[in-house]
Parts: C-alpha cells; structure tokens; sequence
C-alpha cells in the first residue's frame, strides 16, 4: 500500500511539473508577443499605416518572413536589426501566437470603387490562386491582403518590384506578368481592391 502511495504522489508530482511547462511555454510566446505590439498593435493587429497586421497569418508564412528578414532577403527598416535577435525557437513562439490571434481589418482607409473593381479583376487573374477567398485567406504560406494597410501593401509591392525583397517564384512571375500588362496603375488598383475588403 505505501509503495502505491507513493507511486500516486509520484506520477501528481510528474504531471505538476509537465502543466508548469506548458505554461511557462504558453507565458513565453505570448511575452514574445507582446513585445511587437509597439509596432504590430496588440494580438498583432496594427494602427500604423506602414506596418502590417500580423494576426491571422500562417505560421509558416510568418516564420518564412521572419527568416527572410534575419537573412537580410527581405527589405526593412528595423525588422532586419530585430529579427536577429530571435533565435529559431523564439520565431517558431512568435509565430504560433500571432498565428492564432483574430485578423481585424484597417479601419478608416479610402478605397475608390472604381478602381477597387478593376483590382478585383487583376486579383481574380493574378493573385486568387495564392491569396485565395479575395485575399482574406492565409492559407498556402501567403499572407493576408484583404484589409492590411495600403501604405504597408504599396512599399512592400514596390520593394519586391524592384528587387529589394525576396518574392516566391510564382509570386513574382505573376507580378511581372500583371505589371506588365497593367503597369503601375494596375498596382494600385489592387491596393483599392484590398483597402475596399473589410
């Protein structure tokens, strides 16, 4: 009987210490969280124009940017300096947590119905095959267009254009392609599109 005993106080002391290290990892990704709201805004849904919001994205999207800009393959200001400092398991924390937050739209923005019609189509030809259900999905590895903040969409389209940022294969030979046709009208057509989806 007392062996029993204490196997009981055993296996409870065991499963103690396993939901404390649950939790001190669920503490640490959210801590980690945090510390991006100054930029990203709380749970990751910016208030800075040239910022994006990070809620709702794939985690691998996210890890994939976060690499990108560690590796200096995507351009930034200070996201290149910060990303350094996160090691591999920091990023996989920061991504889980934002991953799991409630994309809310950017309130507030302007968008041309006319223009944002005509971006409509350009979305449906170029870019629904990626950033699918309108741009609204973060599914495939793509992130969220529908309702990100233009400035932010308009920098980061110009920064892959000119080749300052890295672009996946087919991203960038649909862009090519769009442009191409539409030129940089086409661009900001796209932008209104995204700015009209709530």
């Amino acid at each position: 009987m007392k062996k029993q005993a204490i196997l009981a106080l055993a296996l409870m002391a065991a499963g103690l210490v396993s939901v404390r290290s649950e939790a001190a990892e669920v503490s640490r990704a959210v801590l980690l969280g945090y510390t991006c709201a100054g930029c990203h805004g709380t749970n990751g849904n910016s208030e800075g124009p040239a910022t994006p919001s990070l809620a709702g994205a794939s985690k691998d999207y996210l890890i994939d940017a976060m690499q990108e800009y560690k590796s200096g393959e995507r351009a930034s200001t200070i996201m290149g300096r910060i990303a350094r400092g996160y090691s591999r398991e920091d990023i996989e924390q920061l991504a889980e947590f934002f991953s799991k937050q409630k994309f809310v739209p950017a309130q507030g923005q302007e968008a041309d119905p006319a223009l944002a019609k005509k971006g409509a189509r350009l979305h449906d030809k170029y870019c629904e095959k990626c950033h699918a259900d309108g741009g609204t999905s973060s599914e495939d590895d793509a992130g969220i267009l529908a309702g990100q903040w233009t400035p932010y969409l308009r920098y980061t389209l110009a920064d892959m254009m000119a080749g300052k940022s890295h672009a996946p294969k087919k991203m960038k030979k649909r862009l090519k392609k769009m442009h191409k046709k539409a030129g940089d009208a086409g661009i900001e057509h796209l932008i209104h599109y995204y700015a009209s989806r709530k």
